[in-house]
C-alpha cells in the first residue's frame, strides 16, 4: 500500500532549541509548519505539533534543518534530500535582507538579524537573532552565526564555520572550513580550517586540557544550543 501523502506545510528537522526558534520564525512569517523530525523524540508532540522520524518524510515534502551543529545539519540534509524532500529557506519578517543578497536553499535567518548588500549564502546556513553580516560577505554551506555575532564586510566563512555569540570577524578576514570562533572573540587575522579560536584578539584554543574543543570556545550554554 502506498504511503500517505505528507501533510501540507514545512517540516523542521530538530525539535530542540534551534528547531523551536525556527518554528517561531515560521509562525512570524506566516509559513505553515506540519511538524518536527527528530529520531530522539519521535511520537511526541512539541508545541502542539507531531514529531516523526526523519526517515519517514515523504518525497516532495519541504524541510528546514533547525539544528546549529554543521555536521549534524549536513547529515540530516543528505538524508532528507535522498528521500526526495526539498529544502526551504526561512526568513523572519523582522530580519533585514539588503538588495543583491542571495540565500541558498535551506537557510534560516532569525528575527533582528541584518544582512547587508551583495552577500552570498550557501545551502543550509543560519544567521541567528540580532546577528549581522556585512556587505560582500560569502557564507559557505552550513555556516552558523550565533546571536549577536558581527561578521564584517567581505568576510569569507567557509563551509561549516561557526561564529559564536557576540563574536566579531573583522573586514576581509577568512574563517576556514569547520573552524569555530568562540563567544565574544575578535578575529583580526584569518582562521585556519578546523581551528578553534577564543579571546580578543582571537588566538587558537589550547588543547592540552581535559575536554578541549569547540564547546569550550564559547559559553557552556552555546555548546548546549548547538545540539538543538
Amino acid at each position: 500500500m502506498p504511503s500517505a501523502a505528507a501533510p501540507p506545510g514545512l517540516w523542521i528537522a530538530g525539535a530542540g532549541g534551534v528547531g523551536r526558534e525556527a518554528l517561531d520564525t515560521a509562525l512570524a512569517a506566516g509559513v505553515p509548519v506540519a511538524g518536527f523530525l527528530d529520531d530522539g523524540r519521535h511520537g511526541d508532540t512539541v508545541r502542539g505539533l507531531p514529531v516523526r522520524r526523519p526517515a519517514e518524510l515523504e518525497p516532495g515534502a519541504r524541510y528546514l534543518v533547525g539544528i546549529a551543529d554543521p555536521a549534524v545539519r549536513q547529515r540530516l540534509a543528505a538524508l532528507l534530500d535522498g528521500l526526495g524532500a526539498e529544502p526551504a529557506t526561512l526568513v523572519h519578517p523582522r530580519a533585514l535582507i539588503a538588495p543583491d543578497t542571495v540565500l541558498g536553499p535551506g537557510c534560516l535567518v532569525m528575527g533582528g538579524a541584518y544582512v547587508s548588500s551583495s552577500v552570498r549564502f550557501g545551502a543550509h546556513s543560519q544567521v541567528h537573532y540580532n546577528a549581522t553580516v556585512g556587505h560582500d560577505a560569502v557564507l559557505g554551506e552550513r555556516v552558523t552565526v550565533y546571536p549577536g555575532g558581527n561578521v564584517s564586510g567581505a568576510v569569507l566563512l567557509a563551509d561549516g564555520a561557526t561564529v559564536g555569540s557576540n563574536a566579531v570577524v573583522l573586514q576581509g578576514r577568512t574563517v576556514g572550513e569547520g573552524a569555530f570562533v568562540g563567544a565574544a572573540a575578535v578575529v583580526t587575522r584569518d582562521v585556519p580550517p578546523g581551528e578553534v579560536v577564543v579571546g580578543s584578539p582571537a588566538r587558537p584554543l589550547r588543547r592540552d586540557r581535559p575536554g578541549g574543543g569547540p564547546p569550550a570556545a564559547g559559553d557552556p550554554g552555546q555548546a548546549r544550543r548547538a545540539s538543538g
